[in-house]
């Protein structure tokens, strides 16, 4: 296994230079977003509205965290908790916490969705809580909630302005345990025509990565996992996966 991983390793750094794949991913990333590819997937029963590489990858750290706590700002239909939960499920089946949680922070949790995921065969392993997720009342309760846990993994995936998201990441990314990360979704309208975000109070310059770069510059203990992105290729969250350093 180690001489497999190292090959996976040494492939996915070579994916740097190779400027052919990244421009075909780019351009997909620019079609399939225009025709609102992440709208087309579920995850046991609920959409998810995330791209299958990114779901990938957050099973994969979900694995090699083992995190207790998985906070999520955004919920929409459910589908992200209801796939944290059955991850974090079949961590504890393999030994894990067994008492882990995701918890979810939405503005508007419609009842609909509301009803669909309290009803869920998956439904012990998750906590809601309406309401912005900037307000100092809903940032206390999750801080609460929080306490105590030892690996906690923060997801940022609700409105994507500029400081909404940097008023999360001074929010939320504290919560994160060294060797965790806080990932923030949808960095890749920064990357795309203006054209495609025209319809929404983001856009280039003022969207989820400008937070982020805003954020680093005076939060050393995060630096961008720069291996995962390179190894996706196909992913809404370029610069997006902030790894805990310490």
């Amino acid at each position: 296994m180690s001489d497999f991983q190292q090959e996976v390793k040494d492939r996915i750094a070579s994916y740097e230079q190779d400027e052919h794949l990244k421009s075909d991913a780019a351009a997909f990333m620019r079609s399939s977003i225009s025709g609102r590819y992440s709208y087309n997937f579920s995850w046991l029963g609920r959409p998810i509205i995330q791209y299958p590489q990114d779901m990938i990858a957050m099973q994969e750290l979900i694995w090699s965290i083992q995190p207790d706590l998985i906070v999520e700002t955004g919920i929409a239909h459910g589908g992200s908790l209801i796939f944290s939960a059955a991850m974090l499920e079949l961590n504890a089946v393999c030994g894990g916490p067994q008492d882990a949680m995701v918890l979810g922070v939405d503005i508007d949790i419609r009842p609909h969705n509301r009803q669909a995921i309290e009803s869920h065969p998956l439904a012990r392993r998750i906590a809601m809580i309406q309401g912005s997720s900037i307000a100092a009342d809903i940032v206390e309760q999750v801080r609460v909630r929080a306490a105590g846990k030892r690996r906690i993994l923060v997801c940022l995936d609700s409105n994507h302005t500029h400081d909404h998201v940097l008023a999360e990441l001074q929010a939320y990314a504290p919560l994160v345990s060294v060797g965790s990360y806080c990932v923030v979704f949808d960095t890749i309208v920064e990357d795309l025509p203006a054209e495609l975000s025209s319809d929404r109070p983001w856009g280039p310059g003022n969207n989820p990565k400008t937070a982020v770069r805003e954020y680093l510059k005076d939060h050393p203990e995060f630096e961008i996992d720069m291996a995962i992105e390179r190894k996706l290729q196909i992913t809404v969250a370029p610069d997006g996966y902030l790894r805990r350093c310490r």
